[in-house]
């Protein structure tokens, strides 16, 4: 099974009449169209986080997650065009597996044991870092300190599927997405879960572990990098979000038509 996900960022002027266009058309056509191939169709919208937050690569609406039994074949297969957003802005794309391939912190919690904040982040190692290089670094060597973060609940990492896995769905030639704006690249989606933005600033910035610089963080070699945590460039090769436990919509199970 193979997990979709797509993030995207909005001026709030704008906010309104994509949600508009998200209830009454695309969600609909998604589920309709995908239905047979959808197991999951879920949506959260990013929480309202605080400004020293939004530094990391802050995407400001929403999530949006399907599960596929199986990928369909894209392009019209004897389907409508969908219809079209009534704007764009930068779109985060990335396919992952169904499960983690590594579950570091907190996989023995009860859900009884208290609410959470999650930190989504979907990130790539900066350009001229070897795959293998970068995994190295991330998950012996910055993960094991990452699990130190004091009041950290949970921590784990799904990697994204090489190469890119294009989605389903036909756009019209004049409504697509820019393709400027479409960022595929990925290496990495990972969760970190607080039980505030509090304690995620208590942990984050306020009182982190220790730790190892990848070499990237100072060779003057990687262009668009940086040597602060979580090292790596914010809204280039790092973005995230901040969603509560469970989604804000079911899509495949509840169905809400939308009314103005």
């Amino acid at each position: 099974m193979i997990r979709t996900i797509v993030m995207m960022d909005l001026p709030i002027d704008d906010i309104a009449n994509m949600e508009r266009w998200y209830y009454r058309d695309h969600s609909s056509e998604i589920s309709r169209r995908y239905g047979p191939w959808l197991e999951r169709h879920e949506s959260f919208l990013a929480l309202n986080a605080p400004e020293d937050a939004r530094a990391y690569g802050f995407y400001n609406w929403r999530i949006t997650e399907c599960y596929w039994r199986e990928m369909p074949e894209p392009g019209p297969k004897g389907a409508y065009c969908f219809t079209p957003a009534p704007v764009w802005n930068p779109i985060v794309a990335v396919a992952t597996p169904a499960q983690p391939d590594h579950d570091f912190w907190g996989w023995d919690r009860f859900a009884t044991d208290g609410a959470c904040i999650r930190w989504y982040q979907i990130f790539r190692y900066p350009l001229g870092v070897r795959l293998q290089d970068g995994e190295d670094w991330y998950l012996n060597v910055h993960a094991p300190e990452v699990c130190k973060q004091p009041g950290l609940r949970r921590f784990f990492t799904y990697p994204a599927l090489k190469p890119p896995v294009p989605l389903p769905g036909m756009w019209h030639p004049e409504g697509s997405p820019p393709e400027e704006m479409q960022m595929v690249q990925w290496d990495r989606v990972t969760e970190l879960w607080y039980d505030s933005f509090s304690a995620w600033r208590h942990a984050v910035i306020e009182n982190p572990p220790q730790y190892t610089l990848p070499e990237w963080a100072t060779d003057p070699f990687y262009p668009e990098t940086t040597d602060r945590y979580p090292f790596f460039k914010p809204g280039v090769d790092f973005v995230s979000s901040f969603i509560l436990e469970r989604p804000t919509d079911e899509f495949k199970r509840d169905t809400r038509h939308y009314l103005p």
